[in-house]
């Protein structure tokens, strides 16, 4: 749902608050209110960034809820379900007063987007060609609904596109110790 009628800028959107605990994400300036998660959908980021910590990776550099400051023709921040740091992309936020990821910081590694209902176009569309023009070197999008995981790779300035189907086992470049299936990502488990 779209909130404000006239376009902010990003200093603009990083000042707002409207007294609520509502989410927002800032698309070409327009304040754009998220819905609230699915207990799925939750539950799917949740068990991501456990299996990440016993994969290895430091809770410094996970994040959920952190906001990523993007390219598009006006101001745009995205709120991705789960975030991998780069040690640099850690050390760049430490004593932040807010943790967004600005477009002069060091891109996030990996990206996961958790698809909600209604809301398909913005994570295979838009935020595939956003988080592609900050060159994040992978991008999931964990899809229950069409009970698939799309892994985007980013090589030579552009994004390559595997999809995993339910019985097969996700492969990533950055989380090379990954032994995941497909399954056990939609179930949350």
């Amino acid at each position: 749902m779209t909130i404000a009628t006239q376009k902010m800028t990003l200093a603009e959107f990083l000042a707002f608050d409207d007294g609520t605990e509502t989410c927002y994400e800032l698309e070409n300036g327009e304040l754009i209110a998220m819905p609230a998660e699915s207990d799925l959908n939750q539950r799917i980021a949740s068990f991501l960034f456990a299996l990440f910590l016993g994969l290895g990776i430091p809770s410094y550099r996970l994040r959920i809820g952190l906001e990523i400051a993007v390219s598009s023709a006006r101001a745009s921040v995205r709120l991705p379900d789960l975030t991998v740091l780069s040690e640099e992309g850690a050390i760049a936020l430490e004593g932040a007063s807010r943790s967004i990821v600005l477009m002069d910081m060091p891109p996030p590694l990996l990206l996961v987007e958790v698809v909600s209902e209604g809301q398909e176009n913005r994570d295979y569309r838009y935020k595939r060609s956003e988080y592609g023009a900050r060159g994040i070197a992978e991008y999931w999008i964990v899809d229950p609904i069409a009970q698939r995981v799309t892994l985007l790779e980013w090589v030579e300035g552009l994004y390559e596109e595997q999809t995993y189907y339910p019985g097969e086992t996700i492969h990533s470049t950055v989380l090379q110790a990954l032994d995941l299936t497909v399954d056990r990502v939609l179930a949350g488990k």
